[in-house]
């Protein structure tokens, strides 16, 4: 599916390739991070990010950067001294808006928004606390803002406070040390720039979805006694107004996972993601659910006959089947789920990795990554991949790669295993090589068919790497997730062994 082109060299016009080598360690630095993609509601447009490294000030940059749709156009929208990050259009397409903790009237992110008719970017919101997250209602006069309540103030000579552990879960991984402040959602009025609480009550509230006609915003948060002890929450939906009083639509036996609720075009039902008992919580395969809005019923779960966990849910304009994103054995692909009969059709075949779907009017797109290149913005016309961003052309076309092949491997009870293989670049099959056994960890995750820059380092300095997706790992189903719960360090180093010797059987 995926080739590698020369670059064109526009002062002659004519097609050169550049000199090919190795991977070397310099281009880390070089690699640009694509992230974020988002169609414009007239479909003509995807906004973007593009993170890249200043390894001689040792910083990391983010900018915002939009591709037409033919892909005829790539342009650089923000270029300040500081980041750039969640870009979202407006819906009736007057503006980008993104977030960015530049110098403006406040300190820290705020949102920003560029008119599409030209002009500096200007500061709408200037909110204490930490911005979270924010979303766009459907007439373009407000913002659902997620903001985190701010740290009380200290002068610069107090001491520091000390660290008073006082609730379950009290550290997290990046974070370290955890507050007790609170996040909630606010309503930000575009014109007034007025911003008040949507709710009253003291939880987390998390990733607010306006309703189609934008009365009405659902959202995740976790009402129970002991919070931390729970690792779900519950869907609620409340009016779009401030002090309203929200209406649980699902129950805490449920196990709604704290992703963006989707609605329906009718505003008629919500798809959500529903987990499992805490008991699983290391192994939890998402499924994909749905109920009304009136909360009359059940949710009801429509991916029981898809052992695979999903994300990312959306609804097809007739409102008729749900697209999620499915992690499947190494690849993550979208597929269609029918609400009627909960059918489930695969949209892209294997190997692939598809993520960040975005939506617009005869527009969707989408990040895919691959093993001989890097995570870009592709359009998914009739989900066949056409390359929009081209941020990482240049550097790849330089590159000589190590060959990925897939592995399957059978454990000592016979289970099968299946894994990624890298060689270096030029490899003769039988050829005794280094090896290097790489772990995912986790123990939950996958190793899949994307760029892996650390693989390719090694690859060009003689090194085999082996992947192994042992037992714990996603996209084999629950219970080949499930088989190590309580019981680490036993099956999966027997699948991990079974993938060694069978590439030490191949001659490596």
């Amino acid at each position: 599916m995926w080739t590698r082109t020369c670059l064109l060299i526009a002062a002659s016009v004519a097609l050169a390739c550049a000199q090919q080598r190795p991977v070397n360690l310099d281009d880390m630095a070089r690699m640009r991070s694509v992230g974020d993609p988002q169609c414009s509601p007239d479909g003509k447009f995807v906004a973007y990010t593009v993170g890249t490294i200043d390894a001689n000030a040792d910083k990391h940059h983010s900018h915002i950067w939009m591709a037409s749709y033919d892909g005829a156009q790539n342009l650089q929208m923000t270029n300040s001294e500081g980041s750039e990050s969640s870009p979202r259009w407006s819906p009736d397409n007057k503006y980008l808006s993104f977030t960015s903790s530049r110098t403006g009237e406040a300190k820290g992110s705020q949102v920003w928004i560029l008119n599409r008719l030209g002009g500096e970017a200007q500061q709408l919101t200037a909110v204490k606390g930490s911005l979270e997250s924010y979303a766009w209602s459907p007439d373009s006069k407000r913002l659902a803002l997620v903001v985190e309540e701010p740290a009380p103030e200290t002068k610069p000579d107090d001491p520091p406070k000390p660290i008073v552990i006082d609730r379950y879960k009290f550290k997290e991984d990046r974070i370290g040390f955890l507050n007790d402040r609170h996040t909630h959602i606010y309503l930000f009025d575009v014109a007034t720039r007025k911003t008040e609480r949507l709710t009253t009550d003291d939880y987390n509230e998390v990733n607010p979805s306006w309703s189609p006609e934008g009365t009405r915003i659902a959202f995740m948060s976790n009402h129970d006694p002991e919070p931390d002890r729970e690792l779900d929450g519950q869907l609620y939906v409340a009016p779009a107004q401030p002090g309203a009083k929200e209406q649980a639509l699902t129950a805490a036996k449920d196990y709604a996972e704290a992703s963006r609720p989707a609605w329906s075009p009718d505003g008629a039902k919500i798809a959500f993601l529903e987990g499992d008992a805490n008991k699983w919580g290391a192994y939890v395969q998402q499924r994909l659910a749905v109920v009304d809005t009136d909360a009359a019923d059940d949710p009801t779960l429509l991916s029981t006959s898809l052992d695979r966990g999903v994300s990312a849910p959306h609804f097809t304009p007739d409102g008729k089947s749900v697209e999620v994103l499915v992690a499947d054995d190494r690849s993550e692909y979208p597929a269609l789920i029918s609400v009627a009969d909960h059918s489930v059709d695969k949209l892209m075949p294997a190997p692939v990795m598809v993520s960040s779907i975005t939506y617009g009017q005869a527009c969707t797109a989408a990040l895919v990554a691959g093993d001989d290149h890097a995570t870009e913005v592709y359009a998914l016309d009739n989900n066949h991949p056409r390359q929009l961003s081209h941020q990482n052309d240049a550097l790849f076309s330089q590159l000589t790669l190590g060959k990925v092949q897939e592995i399957t491997a059978k454990s000592q009870d016979g289970t099968i295993v299946d894994g990624l293989l890298t060689t270096p670049p030029g490899y003769t099959a039988g050829a005794k090589i280094p090896l290097l056994l790489r772990i995912h960890g986790g123990p939950n995750g996958q190793d899949a068919h994307s760029f892996n820059y650390e693989n390719q380092l090694f690859a060009a300095h003689g090194y085999a790497v082996l992947n192994m997706n042992y037992r714990g790992s996603s996209g084999r189903g629950s219970a080949y997730a499930r088989a190590i719960a309580d019981d680490w360090g036993h099956l999966e180093v027997q699948d991990l062994e079974a993938g060694v010797n069978q590439v030490i059987a191949m001659g490596i």
